[in-house]
């Protein structure tokens, strides 16, 4: 009896331990690891300025601010929607350590969903961070999280998700994903909310174009492209030929009418926006992908995909030399660059001009690290 009462503590005292050291991990993934605010950021704001129903939820986010000299135009940047999708947040920590603003507005928001960036998605595999060394040696981490809001922070998941603005019907796990919630509403989930904050945002501040940043798995017909709302599109079509220009090809896509809950969709039709989503190849989130490591996350590089590639299964090419995060960047930063001339061209008296945002041969040729500041 003695003997089942020593084995009982210790098969407890290790249970104990092992749940010490993976509730210390999970608590580590809700630090939020510093973006440093470079000398274009003149303001930066709590999202629950828009919507104060956000305040002290795990939904409020920063919004990060960049005034031009001139007046212009307004350019509403959107990260972070699936935590999961790393080129949509680094996208917009290279605009808020880089970019200034010279005419108009640039507001950019990099945690959209932050929610999601606490925790990652079960039995996936994902790794919890990637890094980047700096020219200084310095390293910046960064969390690799989930497609959808913490459930910590909401639950439980319907079985079926009602799209609350159309009625339109979808699997009860959409209900946490952010790109599927809007315009929101202030009665909804936690989910809703962050939508609707956003929502707000652009109605209050007149927002006159708004991109929401995103990576698709390489077998996903949509990728490498632009999904635009009809009011969008003359602008898109221009920025498809600026791409071109720079031997990037691109895609582009009409927003569908009947696909409800979208940034492409809703925040087109909700306010009077020119809303747009861009799509770059991420093979870390991918059904065929192979080990779910910080190298496939930087790389993009994946033999399972070159298999599937030379079987025609994929909707973008796919070779040995991958994706790696500095194409998919180097993508979305371009193209930002090309809506804001596109649509100082489109609207002359609502001119867009940025600068200091680096470009797709820049992060190709010196790699991520270079343009990320040093963190104190």
């Amino acid at each position: 009896m003695q003997k089942n009462h020593i084995s009982a503590a210790i098969i407890s005292i290790l249970t104990l331990a092992a749940c010490a050291v993976a509730g210390a991990s999970f608590l580590e993934h809700r630090k939020v690891e510093p973006i440093v605010r470079g000398p274009g950021v003149t303001e930066v704001v709590k999202l629950s300025a828009w919507y104060a129903g956000l305040a002290g939820t795990p939904a409020d986010t920063d919004v990060y601010v960049f005034r031009g000299q001139n007046p212009g135009g307004s350019m509403l940047v959107i990260g972070g929607t699936h935590p999961n999708e790393p080129s949509s947040f680094l996208s917009a920590v290279l605009l808020i350590e880089n970019a200034s603003a010279e005419s108009g507005t640039l507001y950019v928001i990099p945690r959209a969903n932050a929610s999601g960036f606490t925790h990652n998605d079960p039995q996936e595999g994902a790794p919890l961070a990637y890094s980047f060394t700096l020219p200084d040696g310095s390293k910046r981490t960064f969390r690799y999280g989930s497609r959808a809001t913490n459930p910590v922070h909401q639950w439980p998941d319907t079985d079926v998700y009602v799209h609350a603005a159309s009625g339109q019907t979808l699997s009860g796990n959409e209900t946490r994903n952010l790109n599927r919630g809007y315009p929101g509403r202030t009665d909804g989930t936690l989910t809703e909310k962050a939508c609707y904050g956003i929502t707000e945002m652009i109605r209050a501040e007149k927002i006159d174009l708004s991109i929401d940043l995103h990576e698709a798995s390489p077998e996903y017909p949509v990728i490498n492209a632009i999904v635009a709302h009809e009011r969008a599109m003359p602008i898109a079509s221009q920025v498809v030929l600026g791409l071109e220009f720079s031997d990037i090809t691109i895609g582009l896509e009409p927003s569908p009418k009947n696909l409800r809950g979208l940034t492409h969709r809703e925040l087109g039709d909700a306010t009077d926006t020119l809303a747009v989503l861009m799509e770059t190849a991420n093979p870390s989130q991918g059904r065929l992908r192979s080990r779910t490591d910080e190298a496939l996350v930087l790389t993009g590089k994946d033999p399972y995909y070159v298999k599937a590639q030379k079987l025609g299964r994929l909707y973008v090419p796919f070779d040995e030399k991958g994706h790696p995060i500095e194409e998919r960047v180097g993508r979305h930063l371009t193209a930002i660059g090309e809506f804001a001339f596109a649509m100082s061209g489109e609207y002359p008296d609502r001119p867009i001009e940025l600068s200091g945002v680096p470009g797709y041969d820049d992060l190709g040729a010196k790699g991520l690290g270079a343009f990320l500041r040093t963190a104190d």
